[in-house]
């Protein structure tokens, strides 16, 4: 079985990027999992806080979760042409002490979706610096970013266009195929 980790950058109940992680677990193929983990519990980094009281519950069911899996799926939002400021601070906790480590060499793609024209191109493009530090491996063979999004999903981030749920699941398929190492000759 391979897992992956989907994680969505926003904290909305009904999130666009929430449903398109809920979209892509869906559309899993056999023997791919994706889990859906929570980053709204995971409180804004303090050295002080981290140094007295260690780790929080929430980033380490996190941590937790990204050691369990064979890749890493970010659903960014974009806030101001860039990464929402929450989802990177749920990062820079996740990699703190032995948490770094996990990252190293983890395949990882990024997926976007945005009531904007452009999709979440901008904030994308942030995430790759970040991810480069962190020495993941990142998934360059494909991109998804849902533009003009309000209309492709229902009042609870639920993924109502077949048009773009088919994209989903052509993304999350050759992602699950390169994390299985089943895309290399």
């Amino acid at each position: 079985m391979t897992i992956i980790l989907g994680l969505s950058g926003s904290l909305r109940r009904a999130s666009i990027n929430t449903g398109l992680l809920r979209a892509a677990r869906d559309a899993a193929p056999d023997g791919v999992d994706v889990v859906i983990g929570d980053i709204s519990g995971v409180p804004l980094y303090n050295g002080d806080l981290e140094t007295a009281h260690g780790t929080p519950p929430a980033v380490a069911r996190l941590v937790e979760q990204l050691a369990q899996a064979d890749g890493l799926l970010l659903a960014t939002p974009e806030y101001n042409n860039g990464i929402p400021g929450v989802f990177k601070n749920a990062i820079d906790w996740m990699s703190r002490g032995d948490g770094l480590a996990l990252f190293v060499g983890k395949p990882v793609a990024v997926i976007g979706a945005s009531p904007g024209g452009f999709g979440t191109t901008q904030a994308q493009s942030h995430w790759w610096p970040v991810l480069r530090t962190l020495r993941t491996r990142p998934w360059w063979d494909g991109r998804l970013m849902v533009s003009r999004a309000g209309g492709l999903f229902d009042a609870d981030g639920s993924l109502t266009d077949d048009k773009t749920r088919q994209m989903v699941a052509d993304f999350i398929v050759g992602f699950s195929a390169s994390v299985a190492g089943k895309d290399r000759a």
